[in-house]
């Protein structure tokens, strides 16, 4: 459906809307899912001219186009391409961006494998990459380099949630006429509007809360009207294009999203909140929470928060303790996804990869993923696992 019918309209309203058109959809509900590589043209003119729409699958589908459409209307932004992971999304868009001899400034709480990204790819291409603490806000001005063409931004941080000053970074940014990359993977477009608050390219793990049934990988990256061009070239350079049964899974998951996003912030803030007054946490990293680094900037910015969080536990207990605990959950499984309909929970320590900003908490760390149970068996699952916890480590002090 146009922009135009969908003005004024709420969020939760323009998702059951966005990327269909039933007036050429013969009055079907959902659009159709195009699959193909070839487009055939009618005549020799046309094909020497590349007249039509679409000229090859490589170039996008009616599908592709109805998510692109949509993403870009629920961002703010000019335009979206979309590719087949979270990280393809970023390397698009870091790719769009950069060049040999540039300078790109990343946070040091940036997700890992955006990091091994930089190291492992974009250093060999000649890319001088500098981490940044990710709180420093009007600060990034002292680590600007001539060369500097790039701020990275992830807000909050991968694990450790910090939350960051977007505002006063793109500031700095537009000033000097650098670029400015955001993953806005964990408030989504409904929580944080990235464009509005001076971010060029924003990009979104559809993996996670889009899709929302850990059933589909995706990425996608929406660009503000300045920073379009440049990015569609370098997605039409690289055709790194999802396919066509993913981009349906997508739209079918953007009709729900809203009241998915809503449901993980009530159960996530439910669960942040009883986590904090088990004994065995001594600290619990949720941006909606006063004690999380840049809550202020939370609070000021986004209008609401999401289903993932970590804690950090107490001093004395050990590694050996830990996989007590986690080695005979019920309900929380271990693995590296989020977003979806199931709770799940992983250990963590980014001290021995950090370069910038010191990773010190008093204990062990984990991160909760919070699902779609029943939040008292979640509870009671935590608890039982916490026991073992402490189980373990008065057996062994007391077998010692």
């Amino acid at each position: 459906m146009s922009n135009g019918l969908n003005e004024g309209l709420g969020v939760a309203t323009k998702l059951t809307r966005l990327g269909r058109d039933v007036d050429t959809q013969y009055g079907f509900v959902n659009a159709p899912v195009y699959r193909g590589s070839t487009v055939v043209f009618k005549t020799m003119d046309d094909i020497e001219n590349l007249r039509a729409k679409y000229i090859y699958g490589t170039y996008g589908s009616p599908t592709i186009e109805h998510l692109e459409n949509a993403w870009s209307e629920l961002t703010g932004g000019a335009g979206t391409v979309i590719s087949p992971s979270g990280l393809g999304a970023i390397a698009l868009a870091l790719m769009t961006t950069l060049k040999a001899g540039d300078h790109l400034l990343m946070p040091d709480s940036v997700y890992r494998p955006t990091r091994a990204f930089c190291e492992n790819f974009l250093n060999k291409f000649g890319v001088k990459v500098t981490y940044y603490d990710p709180l420093i806000g009007r600060g990034i001005l002292d680590w600007i380099e001539p060369n500097t063409t790039t701020i990275f931004l992830e807000s909050p941080g991968s694990q450790t949630f910090e939350v960051q000053d977007v505002p006063a970074i793109t500031a700095v940014a537009k000033e000097l006429g650098i670029k400015t990359i955001i993953d806005n993977t964990w408030a989504t477009p409904i929580f944080f509007q990235a464009h509005a608050h001076g971010c060029d390219l924003s990009v979104e793990a559809g993996t996670k809360y889009l899709g929302g049934h850990s059933d589909l990988l995706m990425g996608l990256v929406s660009a503000n009207a300045e920073t379009w061009p440049a990015l569609r070239m370098t997605y039409d350079s690289m055709h790194m294009l999802p396919g066509a049964e993913d981009c349906f899974l997508a739209l079918r998951g953007l009709r729900t999203m809203h009241l998915r996003v809503m449901e993980a912030e009530r159960r996530g803030l439910e669960m942040a909140q009883w986590m904090l007054l088990q004994p065995e946490v001594a600290a619990v990293l949720h941006p909606a929470m006063e004690s999380c680094p840049g809550h202020e900037f939370w609070r000021r910015d986004f209008s609401g928060s999401t289903g993932l969080f970590s804690v950090v536990l107490k001093p004395e207990y050990s590694k050996p303790a830990l996989a007590s605990m986690l080695d005979n959950m019920s309900i929380f499984g271990m693995g590296f996804s989020w977003g979806g309909f199931e709770s799940l929970m992983i250990p963590f320590d980014c001290s021995e990869y950090r370069t910038v900003t010191r990773w010190r908490p008093m204990g062990l760390c984990l991160r909760l993923q919070i699902g779609l149970e029943d939040l008292n068996d979640l509870k009671d699952d935590i608890r039982k696992g916490l026991d073992r916890l402490s189980s373990f480590m008065g057996l062994h002090e007391y077998e010692s």
